[in-house]
């Protein structure tokens, strides 16, 4: 017969520990008893432990409800021309996502005419109502952004002409005063056209279902709309 191999093998350490502890009741229980003071002063100086944030960050979070920005606590860098990381921050938050009327962190949202923000912020929470989602594909602009693109647009379009039917000139821009804003997507801007005048919100050009501003009072008429920037 074989030697079992098993037999000769050393006792696992768990083993070895509870064998100790037979052997060694007091001196067990008072290493325990050193264990358990340690935990508690340490609990004292450095608090709670860590395992309870999530749950405090979560109840943080859910004190912030959709229209003041919801998760979008993540400001963008700004700048003087209000293009944050490089870009029209006009479009898009720096974490890449479309920009709400309630991120007003950014530049682009925060420097809106007041009544302007306060008109489109009242629209977008009335149609949350019928599942509307409102994104401000441009806000605010600065002078040099404006500028750069009507520089695009000439040179897209072959024509300052052309180009003008779609881009103002910064110095006549409402995108630079603040009183203009682009909203998307389709869905969005077609509610907007439909109700948006119970809100003063109007269409401006017929070439851009995009582009509103405030052109009547609540409740009022919006005016025709012109046929082009240019118009």
């Amino acid at each position: 017969m074989h030697d079992d191999p098993a037999a000769n093998r050393r006792a696992p350490a768990a083993n070895r520990f509870t064998t100790a502890a037979r052997r060694s009741p007091g001196r067990t229980a008072a290493g325990a008893g050193a264990a358990a003071v340690l935990v508690l002063v340490l609990t004292a100086i450095w608090g709670t432990p860590t395992r309870s944030e999530p749950a405090a960050r979560a109840a943080t979070t859910a004190d912030h409800g959709p229209d003041d920005g919801g998760a979008s606590s993540d400001t963008a860098p700004e700048s003087t021309d209000g293009t944050g990381t490089g870009t029209d921050s006009s479009s898009g938050r720096s974490d890449g996502r479309a920009l709400t009327p309630f991120d007003t962190h950014h530049p682009a949202i925060s420097r809106l005419d007041k009544r302007l923000l306060k008109a489109v912020q009242e629209a977008a929470r009335d149609a949350r109502d019928d599942n509307i989602e409102f994104q401000v594909t441009s806000g605010w602009r600065s002078m040099e952004h404006q500028q750069r693109l009507l520089d695009e647009g000439i040179e897209k379009y072959g024509s300052v002409e052309k180009a003008r039917q779609f881009v103002k000139p910064p110095e006549k821009s409402t995108h630079v005063s603040g009183k203009a804003v682009d909203i998307g997507p389709t869905d969005a801007d077609d509610w907007l056209i439909r109700n948006g005048s119970d809100y003063g919100l109007c269409q401006v050009y017929s070439n851009e279902m995009w582009h509103f501003e405030l052109l009547t009072t609540p409740g009022g008429t919006c005016p025709q709309p012109l046929t082009d920037a240019a118009g």
